[in-house]
């Protein structure tokens, strides 16, 4: 499967966020890259320019390739409700980002390998497509295998965010995707509406 593995702190700098998690080099240079990233007077930004950093910024922080993001564009545009934030939605109801939310990976790109490499399961059953989409009321799960894995373990120990929409029990190592979570119930800084106004043109 087809994914993202250049620099990730470079990207973080463009955007001015750490967008793939705790990053130490970011933090040290907190400005774009570049010969003249540091520059205070950067030229203005075109209107496009702006709405195709924001598409960039979430296609990124969810690691999805332009194709797959343009296909969940177009699927969110025949859901009911607002566009932007239906593609919020799905994007947040994939399965690599609900283990990744559950704290069973550190970030989503180690949520998308454990999912690829046959650990996670949904209902029970083990499921392998980190672009799975999640319905509301599906249990998700650490393999009984899997279980031990120091990974798994260690990411565990350190997660400290509580959602109101996923539930998860240590002992059993497994969680609910209860509900598809509401805008403000995502954390991620992305202005939906500029993608949806790049999509449209």
């Amino acid at each position: 499967m087809a994914r993202y593995t250049g620099p990730k702190t470079k990207i973080a700098r463009k955007f001015g966020e750490a967008i793939f998690g705790d990053d130490k080099s970011f933090e040290k240079r907190n400005y774009p890259p570049g010969q003249h990233g540091n520059n205070r007077r950067r030229g203005k930004k075109s209107e496009y320019a702006i709405q195709l950093a924001e598409k960039q910024k979430a296609k990124y922080t969810y690691g999805i390739l332009e194709r797959q993001f343009r296909n969940m564009f177009k699927k969110a545009t025949a859901a009911p409700g607002i566009t932007g934030e239906v593609l919020l939605q799905l994007c947040e109801s994939r399965l690599d980002n609900v283990v990744f939310r559950m704290g069973v990976a550190p970030t989503r790109s180690a949520a998308r390998q454990l999912v690829s490499h046959r650990h996670i399961t949904v209902n029970g059953e083990k499921v392998n497509i980190p672009s799975y989409q999640l319905k509301a009321g599906d249990t998700v799960g650490v393999r009984e295998k899997s279980k031990s894995l120091e990974a798994i373990e260690v990411s565990l120990s350190n997660a400290n965010h509580v959602y109101e929409w996923i539930t998860w029990d240590n002992a059993t190592k497994r969680g609910t995707f209860v509900s598809i979570p509401q805008r403000l119930q995502i954390p991620e800084n992305i202005n939906v509406q500029f993608i949806v106004e790049l999509y449209s043109k």
